[in-house]
């Protein structure tokens, strides 16, 4: 009865829906801007400049979301993931998000494995959904209280401005190194790639290392495309390593630890 409900026709009006509604306020907000350059006297051709610049630098965000797509389909399908990325999010939160909501409803084999419970999917969808709405609400209301606060201590000691959003950056990076390193798997049954292994490190290291490859080759052209593509193509990259590895060597691929 609920073999299909990921990818049924309800859900698939669901995203038609979600896909007409931004891509016409894309559209809007576009011709909005592109009257309002008239008035301000730029040219046609540095508007079409705008455009074809804007259109080109958003290709590497899009790699970063068909990735996520791609990491979501198995246990989620393709058209959830797909709603949630046409509108808001990232594969940090919504992994994070699809995780959690799995762990509370005692699945501990994480988002390698498809989800057959119509009930645990929805409880995934309102997670993720949920999650993204709050920053919605509270960015308005105290986003410029924050600002002030940092511009403050920016103002009083801009050395102690980049401790804390090193801290800050370093903190979120942290998380996931530890899951790669240390995450729990099922203590059930073995499911490759649920916990902690020689894939999730490989995966660490490929796109740590992918990362700097193109790091010292911005550095050394001086492109910012590349600069741009550099996190999407490294996750990418990654992303291949590790199949190529569960491919051809999957007694190796198969060894994880857990605590």
């Amino acid at each position: 009865m609920f073999s299909d409900f990921k990818s049924d026709g309800f859900m698939y009006l669901i995203i038609l829906a979600v896909i007409i509604f931004v891509c016409a306020q894309a559209l809007f907000f576009m011709k909005k801007a592109w009257g309002r350059g008239k008035e301000l006297g730029i040219t046609t051709d540095k508007l079409k400049n705008a455009v074809t610049s804007s259109a080109i630098f958003s290709f590497a965000p899009a790699i970063g979301i068909a990735v996520t797509v791609i990491t979501l389909s198995v246990a989620l399908g393709y058209i959830l993931p797909w709603i949630r990325l046409t509108v808001i999010g990232a594969i940090q939160y919504e992994t994070t998000a699809a995780i959690a909501a799995l762990e509370a409803a005692g699945m501990t084999g994480g988002i390698s494995q498809p989800i057959t419970d119509p009930e645990i999917f929805s409880a995934i969808a309102w997670v993720m959904t949920i999650g993204s709405i709050l920053p919605l609400i509270l960015i308005p209301i105290i986003l410029k209280k924050i600002q002030k606060g940092v511009s403050d201590v920016a103002s009083k000691n801009s050395k102690w401005m980049d401790v804390m959003t090193a801290a800050a950056f370093i903190g979120l990076i942290a998380a996931f190194i530890g899951r790669g390193l240390a995450g729990k798997g099922s203590s059930k049954e073995a499911i490759i790639g649920d916990g902690a292994g020689v894939l999730s490190l490989t995966a660490l290291i490929a796109s740590i290392g992918f990362m700097l490859i193109f790091t010292l080759i911005n550095k050394k052209l001086k492109k910012n495309w590349i600069d741009a593509l550099a996190m999407p193509l490294s996750m990418v990259l990654a992303m291949v390593v590790v199949v190529l590895i569960n491919s051809f060597l999957p007694e190796i691929a198969a060894i994880e630890w857990r605590y």
